[in-house]
């Protein structure tokens, strides 16, 4: 279980393959103020990777915590700028 963060939106990528839920992430992210909390809820494996690749390579945004069980992934990420 992860630590708790107070989630400003959720968003739901759930059924949708690369490069999809690190592009809905982006747009999402771009659509917050500083220190806001975006949830990301995904299906694709492939998401852990791909979304703590672009928080790493990405300005402004830093990856809190990931989450996987039963199928579904969670990805925490807070606008920092």
């Amino acid at each position: 279980m992860s630590e708790t963060f107070d989630i400003t939106e959720t968003l739901d990528v759930k059924g949708q393959s690369c490069p999809m839920p690190v592009v809905k992430t982006k747009g999402a992210i771009d659509d917050l103020a500083a220190d806001e909390v975006l949830e990301v809820v995904a299906t694709d494996s492939g998401s852990m990777s791909d979304i703590e690749g672009w928080a790493d390579g990405t300005d402004g945004v830093e990856l809190l915590d990931q989450e996987e069980g039963d199928g579904v992934y969670k990805h925490y990420v807070r606008k920092t700028e």
